[in-house]
């Protein structure tokens, strides 16, 4: 099973410029969570701080026990190999076949015979459906299949925390949806940790079993998938609908009266190119034949346990979706 990756008070910044500050949240040990940002509010920061490529001024990234911030190199060293990263490009060796690709962590960081690092590597590649593209060049492969060929290779040291930066980014809706299935069956199989970061508004309303979100330099929500998708929080509401009328424009913050006169564009009855979407949807189900998401069944004790303190339209949407699964 994964494990729990608990931050607190985490702020970065580079210069003068704050990237975020005071950022407090668990990820709870093999659940899938996304986190959702407009561009530039460092996301993927955040990732590089998680696994300690970048050290933030301030907080904590406690992991088993050990601050990932404070500790020794060796100690982050050994801490690294929980982790698998999923880059938004793949960040594959062009010179490389996708089979030397997903064999290069095993032979740089194992002690494995040769014929036991390839085949781990083909179990990877067969995992994520690229069984026949073993000795194809990343350049003579699809993006999305790039994609996979990233993941294949974050998966080959077998870690407990799975971290994707913008997976669908240069995908279609269909590869898309392929992808996300992808990762729902893998959370299935290997009960990892998983963070997703993305713009993507279907993928955060149908993967995740939480969700956060990161607005002007700090993070406005985290919890689970009940509460934010049901929230009355105007950024929240607004990105999950895709709206201009909002806290966010086009340089992320509005001025006051920016705001004023797209409310009063809307009282006029223009449309403002979203749609009201806000409301609990089904979440993806492993594919027929896997077993059944343990951190689903986790994370709706730990909603219930909530219950009382949510608010109503979430006490409502997690008390519909125990009806459904009893239904079932």
């Amino acid at each position: 099973m994964g494990v729990e990756v608990a931050v607190h008070g985490l702020s970065k910044s580079f210069g003068r410029t704050s990237i975020w500050r005071d950022v407090s949240l668990t990820l709870p040990a093999g659940e899938v969570s996304v986190l959702l940002g407009p561009s530039g509010t460092g996301k993927s920061v955040f990732l590089k701080c998680l696994i300690g490529l970048l050290k933030p001024e301030r907080g904590s990234v406690v992991i088993d026990d050990t601050d990932l911030v404070s500790c020794r190199e060796s100690t982050l060293y050994r801490l690294r190999r929980l982790f698998g990263v999923l880059f938004q490009d793949g960040a594959l060796f062009g010179s490389m076949s996708v089979l030397d690709n997903v064999c290069f962590p095993l032979r740089e960081h194992t002690r494995k015979s040769e014929s036991e690092v390839r085949r781990i590597a083909r179990e990877k590649l067969e995992l994520v459906g690229l069984g026949g593209a073993e000795d194809k060049l990343p350049g003579e492969i699809s993006g999305g299949m790039r994609k996979r060929a990233g993941l294949a290779r974050a998966l080959v040291l077998e870690p407990e925390i799975i971290l994707c930066d913008e997976p669908d980014s240069g995908l279609d809706p269909v590869r898309t949806a392929y992808l996300s299935q992808l990762l729902i069956d893998l959370n299935a199989q290997l009960d990892a940790t998983i963070l997703i970061v993305t713009h993507n508004i279907t993928v955060a309303r149908t993967v995740p079993d939480n969700l956060g979100m990161l607005f002007r330099r700090e993070l406005v929500m985290f919890g689970p998938r009940e509460v934010l998708l049901t929230s009355d929080e105007p950024v929240v509401a607004q990105f999950l609908n895709g709206r201009r009328l909002g806290p966010i424009g086009m340089s992320e913050e509005k001025d006051t009266a920016t705001m004023a006169a797209e409310r009063e564009h809307a009282r006029a009855g223009h449309a403002d190119g979203g749609e009201d979407v806000r409301g609990v949807v089904p979440q993806l189900e492993p594919t027929p034949g896997l077993p059944p998401r343990d951190a689903v069944r986790r994370r709706r004790e730990r909603v219930m346990r909530m219950l009382p303190t949510l608010p109503e339209a979430a006490r409502r949407s997690v008390l519909a979706s125990v009806d459904t699964q009893e239904q079932r």
